[in-house]
């Protein structure tokens, strides 16, 4: 298992590299009202590994993060149009994934228009479906133009890195934590046993890959979406003092909303801005902001977990 961030770096590109399989057919049953192009549309079959956990499961953004490359790797400029970049994607996490296993990625293309392309992915494990995503691609366009102002907190030359503390904690999962592929340093303390932690619903993290990333904009979007997995609920666990390591706490992703409104480069500095406006019934919800050192608002993310506290 790679230990060092550059060799971290290498694995999650090789990962996100998937191998084309073929194509196949997509067949919706001849029903009145459906649509004609859905009933008989082409789609293709992609393969991957998953990076080594020390758990045996699947992590989430890295599914997350395949289904994109494997959506963007079915929209092109073939048909005479310009170039189509995803804005956003819906995801539900169904199942939990074996990570010694390979995954497949059943693509369907639902829809080419004249400025959007839609597509459905299915990663697909010993013939179940760990997470069913629709993402939607468009054309670059011109239109009107705002956004919400990135907050003023402390530089990332400001704080150490998340991997300093985690070095100090003996768990593997720390450890493994320690040598991730994207760097994070988080602007409020860490959620580890012994933190100082003020019970808050919000907080703030930077991070990047460390190390140069080739252009393509599929791939530096599909890291984003990987990255925004990692922290999302920490706000609901923040709110409560509950620390990871808490022997009680069982946590999942459900769902995930991502919304892509300008191009991003993952090999440099990202503020990843979260908050949980609500949990309830064993579930929270996280809320971010991804923003650009410069103060660009590049994408806003959505998921829903389960967090409970078990007796």
């Amino acid at each position: 298992m790679s230990t060092t961030p550059e060799d971290q770096l290498t694995d999650l590109l090789n990962v996100l590299d998937l191998t084309f399989e073929g194509k196949t057919r997509v067949r919706v049953a001849s029903v009145e009202g459906v649509d004609e192009d859905l009933r008989d549309s082409e789609g293709e079959v992609f393969a991957g590994r998953s990076q080594p956990m020390p758990h045996g499961r699947v992590f989430g953004g890295q599914v997350l993060a395949q289904c994109v490359v494997a959506a963007g790797r079915t929209v092109g400029d073939e048909d005479g149009g310009g170039a189509r970049h995803i804005h956003s994607l819906h995801g539900y996490f169904l199942r939990p994934g074996d990570a010694n296993r390979p995954i497949r990625f059943l693509v369907d293309r639902m829809r080419d228009g004249g400025s959007f392309s839609a597509r459905r992915v299915h990663a697909v494990q010993d013939g179940r479906i760990l997470l069913s995503m629709i993402t939607s691609f468009q054309e670059v366009s011109e239109g009107l133009d705002h956004q919400i102002p990135m907050p003023d907190v402390p530089r990332p030359e400001e704080l150490p890195p998340d991997a300093q503390a985690l070095a100090q904690i003996d768990h593997p999962l720390a450890r493994h934590a320690a040598a991730r592929a994207v760097e994070l340093r988080h602007v409020d303390p860490q959620l580890y046993p012994g933190s100082e932690v003020e019970p808050r619903e919000r907080q703030s993290v930077w991070m990047r890959l460390p190390g140069d990333v080739p252009d393509d904009p599929h791939l530096h979007a599909a890291v984003l979406a990987y990255a925004s997995d990692y922290s999302l609920l920490e706000p609901v666990l923040r709110r409560h003092g509950v620390m990871w390591g808490d022997p009680r706490l069982r946590i999942a992703s459900l769902d995930h909303g991502m919304w892509f409104h300008r191009p991003a480069r993952v090999d440099e500095w990202v503020l990843y801005t979260q908050l949980s406006p609500s949990a309830q019934g064993g579930r929270g919800l996280g809320m971010g902001h991804m923003f650009a050192e410069d103060g660009t608002l590049l994408a806003t993310v959505g998921q829903e977990g389960m967090v409970r506290l078990k007796s």
